[in-house]
């Protein structure tokens, strides 16, 4: 097939789900040898009509054509088997299995005279797959010993793996750290020039205007509009993904700093690198904590909520030291924790809204011996009403919701708590500009009632836009603190690399 040439085309696409039209006639257009991006807000359908491409959801109505001719896939493996592959954004692994393992799943190498699976084929075929893509991973690694940024590599491996025509790369630098995904950049422009064709969902502006060739635009389920990237502004495509103007990326800070609230010292944690780490903290403060990955930010977050086993170190809240030895002790003394990867230690992907919740606070809506349905209710709304979480009801299983608004609920569910003290960890990762400005609203009318939050974010920029002061980690140890209105992003990157 010839660069250019029409490689997929999605027309009148549509689908809904009890209560909801998540896709209303959409149509897409990839060409071989190009990148495609498709963006919109959280809910707008993108994520849904590439599970329809993936035979993971049947459309209703439609056609879908693969090199002119129709196809309607069973599943994801007939999909694969097609040659159209996909990238998820939430990470769905075997963890408990090696690297390997993972990338042949399903089509194991077999030997030559026997039907056993071969293991040496199956490492040979991996290292040549991770040799051609410039990946450094030991296939026999097990999973779950890997950090997010790898295992997202690694999914990344498998999809190529298949010699796609068609590749779908859902969120995929969400995880990644700058490094990553200049060698992803690197990979997906391979990819192009093989004359395959590359739909990339991303939230990130900078990275969508400059990897794709066009970009597709979704709205509340419908077709938008298709624009060649060259020839588009930022503005216009935020403009065309939310229906209006928006003029700030951040809310002014307002927010008034009081009290010291938070004292820790000498925090060192007993099976990560965290180590020595000391900082104070105040009421109505957002404090932002930067550095590379694997630096011991989301250690620290854990350590102080105490999920992380905690070597030494103290803890003091108004003076007053407290053990925080695990989750519900830390709840009682006023914290709360929105973890990094909210499928895996966030979410309850098979209960719904009003679960999700009010899991943390059940004890406010105790009546006798049952729980109060009423409070229940009107506690979930307030959280979908404040946050404007998009769900049809609050009886919606909560896996069914896009990403962003996922992250919606989990925050509600800490709001909840009534906690003096958050900690964030990624808050607005796979969140789209309309959902992470409202977000950023939240997190400052928190500081200015007095609240603390903490923000664990790989995104300099967000973390210079909505914070007081940022710490800075290297290597396990606090590198230094910075004042976020005079600071540079080249300080922090300095302090970052102290003791790599």
């Amino acid at each position: 097939m010839s660069q250019n040439s029409v490689l997929l085309k999605m027309e009148h696409i549509s689908k809904s789900f009890p209560g909801v039209k998540a896709l209303d006639d959409v149509q897409l257009e990839v060409k071989a040898g190009t990148v495609h991006a498709l963006m919109g807000e959280n809910g707008a359908g993108k994520s849904t009509l590439m599970k329809c491409l993936f035979g993971i959801y049947h459309k209703d109505e439609g056609h879908i054509y693969l090199n002119g001719e129709e196809v309607n896939f069973r599943d994801s493996k007939d999909a694969l088997e097609h040659g159209v592959a996909m990238v998820h954004q939430e990470l769905n692994q075997a963890l408990k299995r090696n690297v390997m393992d993972n990338m042949w799943l399903g089509r194991f190498p077999m030997m030559d005279k026997f039907p056993i699976v071969s293991e040496k084929k199956m490492y040979e075929k991996t290292m040549a797959v991770f040799k051609d893509l410039g990946i450094e991973v030991d296939p026999k690694t097990i999973m779950s010993e890997m950090p997010v940024s790898q295992r997202q590599m690694v999914e990344i491996a498998k999809a190529v793996s298949y010699n796609s025509k068609v590749i779908v790369f859902d969120e995929p630098t969400s995880s990644l750290t700058e490094v990553e995904v200049e060698h992803l950049f690197r990979i997906i422009n391979d990819l192009r020039n093989r004359g395959c064709g590359i739909i990339y969902i991303s939230h990130k502006m900078d990275e969508i205007l400059r990897i794709s060739d066009e970009v597709t635009i979704m709205r509340d389920g419908k077709y938008i509009a298709t624009r060649d990237s060259k020839n588009v502004t930022m503005g216009e495509i935020i403009k065309l993904m939310v229906g209006r103007e928006l003029t700030n990326v951040y809310p002014p800070k307002d927010n008034v700093i009081g009290d010291k609230l938070l004292e820790v010292r000498g925090l060192t944690a007993e099976y990560s690198k965290l180590h020595d780490v000391s900082f104070d903290a105040y009421r109505g403060e957002v404090l932002g904590v930067a550095g590379l990955d694997g630096a011991g930010r989301t250690e620290l977050l854990e350590n102080i909520f105490g999920i992380a086993t905690r070597r030494s170190g103290e803890i003091y809240v108004n003076g007053k030291r407290v053990l925080n030895r695990n989750s519900r002790e830390s709840i009682k003394n006023g914290f709360a924790m929105l973890t990094e990867e909210r499928r895996a230690t966030g979410i309850f992907g098979v209960r719904d809204i009003q679960a999700n919740s009010t899991v943390s606070s059940l004890k406010k809506y105790v009546n006798g011996l049952f729980l109060d349905d009423k409070k229940m209710y009107d506690a979930t709304q307030w959280g979908i009403d404040t946050l404007k979480t998009k769900t049809p009801s609050q009886k919606t299983q909560i896996r069914s919701l896009s990403g962003g608004n996922q992250q919606k609920v989990i925050i509600t569910r800490w709001l909840l708590t009534d906690p003096q003290i958050l900690l964030l960890d990624e808050p607005t990762r796979g969140i789209d500009v309309g959902a992470k400005y409202e977000i950023y609203e939240l997190i400052l009318k928190l500081a200015k009632e007095g609240k603390l939050v903490i923000v664990v974010s790989s995104e300099m920029p967000e973390l210079l836009g909505i914070c007081d002061r940022i710490l800075v980690m290297s290597g396990g140890r606090l590198a230094g603190e910075v004042d976020a209105r005079n600071t540079s992003q080249e300080e922090i990157m300095t302090l970052a690399a102290k003791y790599v």
